[in-house]
């Protein structure tokens, strides 16, 4: 707001470095504003990868000390087919082969017997065979199955008023869906393609459209809210075996719901995730609710005692004070910060502070890759952590310190800074334990389906189609984290599911407990890989 006349001072020099202060101002203001439009222009049309290189050339310039390279015992690397020339060797290009799994067709082409006899008289000897590979695709197929029930009676019961005729027929098969013909494996297929393809119901209903089937989105939807409900327990289990593990990686995204009571259809509601279980039984938790507070959070974890890893959202803060809790952060999240200014610098501006904070951030996470590579045991990794990271994150707080004195706080740098120390020390807490990962990348990865999934459906229309969500998103994920392909092992499951009523029945058959050989024999069985086609 410019000063009224009588407000300016006389004096010559007080009101010189008044006019100074007001232009450091609007170039400053000018400055911070160049800077957001230059990373909203990179968030709408540049790469949103976060990788150290870029076009093959360097994005980071080394700094000293900072590119100091990092010795680990040898890791064990991928084995990579490789074609020896000359002196040197390079990896084999093309396309990968077929997978030896498919069903497979042979075709044999022989020439005739006239050109088998050579032009000496003699029959011509086979001494080897070509070998060529194509793919075939054959369209989805639909099969009606036709259930009979043959009624007996009994034709000398036909007069008696006293008995009445006696019928007899077989009783009816138990569905999941009553009354329906949906079948575990149409089920499977709906819910995989919604939940793990993204395809939202009214493109799938077009689909089978054109395949013959009249399958509106509104059956599919019920159906789907139906298999829903009965797989409740699974979710009971999974919330168990999360507060059971002695980390809980958390994140949240926004999900829209339109008929919500007390809230308008375009107002974003919250899918909270959270992943635990360890290596072995790794367990993903989808929870739906309207509030993004962190109340919400604190409620599923109120009786947990462990780690929980997050980002810098504030709704995490109650595990700060939380009994039994410690909170570790996430370095992902802290480098995407000074990510972010160096996309609003560009690739033409001179490396400056940003750049050598993700340089150093870099060099943690060459750290954590050679241990992974390694396969190092958590007492050796923490052991490593100890005498090499340790040491550059002392260095790396104390140059935050002096940077955090000279940036202006608005700018994108500053924010990274700011944000980088007020976490601080949540960052530290991985570096003393050798289990603990050095970000929440984990619950990210399992968090994107649904992002995925929001750019095509869009939204749900209840609550309980929401919840619906939630319950069918933590068991496809879950599977897919424990290794098991979504169609097979929900078909699977479905077909058991009327006999399964308790916690316990579920147990043998979640994610993390179940035969995969029995998944492996039943889509062999279905697929009839050792046949044709």
């Amino acid at each position: 707001m410019t000063p009224a006349s009588n407000q300016l001072p006389d004096d010559i020099k007080t009101l010189k470095e008044l006019i100074i202060q007001g232009f450091t101002h609007r170039d400053q203001e000018i400055a911070l504003l160049k800077e957001q439009l230059k990373l909203l222009q990179a968030m709408l049309f540049g790469k949103k990868s976060e990788k150290a290189q870029s076009d093959g050339q360097q994005l980071l310039l080394n700094f000293g000390a900072a590119a100091e390279q990092t010795v680990l015992p040898p890791a064990t690397t991928i084995e990579e087919e490789t074609i020896t020339v000359g002196s040197h060797s390079r990896k084999k290009r093309g396309r990968k082969p077929l997978s030896e799994d498919l069903p497979c067709e042979e075709v044999y082409i022989d020439i005739s017997e006239a050109e088998k006899i050579c032009a000496c008289g003699c029959t011509k000897a086979q001494i080897g065979s070509e070998t060529s590979k194509q793919l075939e695709y054959t369209p989805a197929k639909f099969l009606v199955i036709k259930t009979i029930r043959p009624k007996y009676a009994c034709r000398g019961c036909e007069g008696t008023e006293s008995e009445g005729p006696t019928v007899s027929i077989a009783p009816v098969t138990d569905q999941i869906i009553p009354k329906s013909f949906a079948t575990p494996s149409l089920l499977a297929y709906i819910i995989t393609s919604k939940f793990v393809d993204s395809l939202p119901f009214y493109r799938l209903s077009k689909m089978f459209s054109r395949n013959g089937v009249d399958l509106s989105r509104g059956t599919m939807c019920n159906w789907t809210i139906k298999v829903a409900s009965l797989l409740k327990p699974v979710v009971e289990v999974f919330k168990e075996k999360i507060l059971g593990s002695p980390l809980i990686n958390a994140d949240e995204t926004t999900y829209q719901v339109l008929k919500e009571a007390g809230k308008s259809a375009s107002s974003k509601s919250q899918m909270w995730a959270f992943r635990g279980g360890g290596v072995e039984n790794t367990t993903i938790l989808f929870h739906y609710n309207r509030s993004r507070a962190g109340k919400v959070a604190e409620n599923l974890l109120a009786n947990y005692v462990g780690y929980v890893q997050t980002d810098g959202y504030a709704g995490y803060n109650f595990v700060d004070k939380k009994p039994g809790q410690t909170h570790l952060g996430c370095w992902a999240h802290a480098r995407r910060k000074f990510f972010d200014a160096v996309k609003a610098a560009g690739k033409d501006a001179e490396p400056g502070l940003a750049h050598e904070a993700i340089e150093i951030i870099q060099r943690l996470y060459k750290i954590e890759k050679n241990a992974s590579l390694a396969k190092l045991s958590t007492e050796k990794v923490y052991e490593i952590r100890q005498a090499q990271s340790k040491p550059i994150l002392v260095d790396f707080e104390k140059k935050l310190r002096q940077w955090q004195i000279i940036l202006t706080p608005k700018s994108l740098t500053g924010k990274a800074v700011n944000y980088t120390l007020k976490l601080w020390k949540s960052l530290l807490v991985y570096v003393e334990d050798g289990s603990l990962p050095i970000d929440n990348n984990s619950v990210e990865n399992a968090i994107r389906p649904i992002a995925l999934g929001r750019k095509n459906w869009l939204f749900s229309d209840t609550v309980e189609g929401a919840e619906a969500s939630a319950t069918i998103f933590s068991i496809v994920e879950t599977a897919r984290a424990n290794d098991l392909e979504p169609y097979w092992y929900l078909r699977f499951l479905l077909e058991k599911l009327l006999e399964l009523k308790t916690k316990e029945d579920f147990l043998p058959f979640i994610p993390q407990n179940v035969n995969k050989q029995l998944i492996s024999d039943l889509q062999a069985k279905h697929l009839n890989l050792n046949s044709r086609p």
